[in-house]
């Protein structure tokens, strides 16, 4: 057939039905045309046995510039591509060679290379046995485009793998790659797996530190979390992926599991970021279900767990300024007025913080995300700043925590109505005794509510009002007056008895 070569065995199925049929019927039933049975009648020669041929079909392009100037350029630096290499003749000689040509000069580089090129790299297939090697790594999840109510979830996934059996354990994680994401992720999958391989992988880890004196403590704790588990620590190069190939191969496999999972669930949007994590981990856990065979005989080879987790969080050092707040790691956090002045030591894990004060835990917060415009982060809790408020309430105008102090959404609409509404002071006493209301008075979602109601109809909210119906005040108790009996009474009771 036209554009196809044909080989010895297509031709002797044609001669062995040449024997019995004409031409057009041999040709026919062997799949080939009519000139070629042609060409196969009066030749005894078969095609592997015909000589190459050895002249060109049509005139060579590139036959002035090619010895004379590309190949110059190629010997020069072999790494140029064609696409390179074509622009440059193009604005050497204007006019005289077309875009279209690209593949002709393509097949002729890759030619010359094969002949004249430098060496290539050669990737060299790995054995693994069996409970000698796990790997670790981080990957950004964002073209899952997974909401949490609606709301973008910036996040990354960790994924821990052991490279012969291909059996994986997988971590949201919100604070970014870290150490402590690190430890907390490799920890919940060996206590998960019920051992520990002989050596541990990872890659540079070059996000997570941004000079030598960060590089070396990060280093020195990796060391250490890996000698608690009696693992050998090993990274690959930086910059050379494919010396974790075994993970990084498994992090595409995941991505594509999870698109997958993603379309078959028919919304990528979660009530809350725990029902995400359990999408996660009946995902992961469907692909470690291939593996399970592999994964048993791995298991019994894999090291004894120590007694205990190793710490999987990061001491750093923060005073909580006069503004009743404090800076950890890029992200902002209010705290209680009664820490102003003090000098936190905040245990950083990769979702929460404790700050403590010498050996007594005074705070907990929910650790922020960083922006990845600003680089910056906010965690602002209205409770904490609400005693100084209802001193200040003017200050609720102008506070540099802006739309972030509200809990909700409909608060910061409310906000923004009665400042359009309302004269300045009563519109920020009003705010302060609404957000007072929600805080102290437990009914944060139910006055939440309320107010979506009042913006729909434009109306003012009745603060006392709203105090008797959502948080009414306790009624005064009776006063109950307790007479105790004479001790003589009871020696009445014994001589009756």
């Amino acid at each position: 057939m036209a554009g196809k070569r044909i080989g010895d065995h297509q031709v002797g199925i044609y001669k062995k039905h040449r024997t019995k049929h004409g031409q057009e019927i041999s040709a026919a039933k062997s799949g080939i045309s009519v000139r070629t049975a042609r060409r196969i009648d009066g030749s005894d020669a078969l095609p592997s046995q015909r000589e190459a041929r050895a002249w060109r079909t049509r005139t060579d392009p590139f036959e002035m510039v090619w010895q004379s100037e590309i190949v110059p350029m190629l010997e020069a630096a072999p790494s140029l591509t064609a696409t390179t290499l074509l622009e440059e003749i193009q604005r050497r000689h204007p006019g005289q060679y077309d875009a279209a040509l690209l593949r002709t000069l393509q097949r002729r580089v890759r030619s010359w290379n094969a002949s004249y090129g430098g060496e290539r790299e050669v990737f060299f297939a790995q054995v693994h046995p069996p409970g000698r090697l796990g790997l670790s790594d981080f990957t950004h999840a964002a073209v899952l485009k997974v909401t949490i109510a609606g709301a973008t979830l910036l996040h990354l996934l960790y994924q821990f793998a052991l490279a012969y059996s291909g059996w994986r354990y997988v971590e949201v994680v919100l604070g970014g790659e870290s150490f402590t994401a690190l430890s907390s992720g490799l920890q919940n999958a060996a206590w998960m797996m019920g051992g520990v391989p002989e050596e541990h992988r990872t890659d540079s880890l070059s996000a997570a530190y941004k000079n030598k004196s960060e590089h070396d403590a990060l280093t020195s704790r990796y060391q250490a979390l890996c000698v608690h588990y009696g693992m050998r620590p090993s990274r690959n190069n930086l910059g050379v992926s494919h010396e974790n190939g075994s993970i990084e191969a498994r992090q595409g496999t995941l991505k594509r599991t999870l698109e997958q999972a993603l379309l078959l669930r028919g919304s990528r949007d979660f009530a809350d970021l725990d029902a995400y994590r359990r999408f996660v981990a009946e995902v992961f856990g469907r692909l470690n279900a291939r593996v399970a065979r592999k994964f048993n005989e791995e298991r019994s080879l894999l090291q004894a767990l120590p007694v205990r987790r190793s710490s999987d969080y990061e001491e750093v050092d923060a005073r909580v300024t006069k503004f009743s707040t404090l800076t950890v790691k890029k992200v902002l956090y209010t705290a209680p007025s009664r820490l102003v002045g003090h000098l936190l030591k905040v245990r950083v894990y990769s979702e929460r913080l404790e700050c403590w004060l010498g050996d007594v835990c005074v705070l907990d917060l929910i650790r922020g995300q960083i922006d990845p415009v600003t680089g910056r982060g906010r965690v602002i809790n209205y409770r904490h700043v609400l005693p100084a408020l209802k001193r200040k309430p003017g200050a609720l105008m102008r506070s540099v925590f802006g739309d972030a102090l509200f809990p909700r959404s409909e608060y910061r609409l409310m906000w923004a109505h009665l400042k359009e509404q309302l004269p300045e002071a009563s519109a920020c006493r009003l705010m302060v005794g609404l957000l007072d209301l929600a805080g102290n008075g437990g009914c944060e979602a139910e006055l939440a509510q309320r107010l979506s109601l009042l913006l729909a109809s434009k109306a003012f909210p009745d603060l006392d009002r709203l105090q008797q119906e959502l948080a009414p005040r306790p009624a005064l108790c009776p006063s109950v007056s307790v007479i105790l009996p004479e001790l003589a009474s009871y020696d009445q009771l014994l001589e009756a008895a």
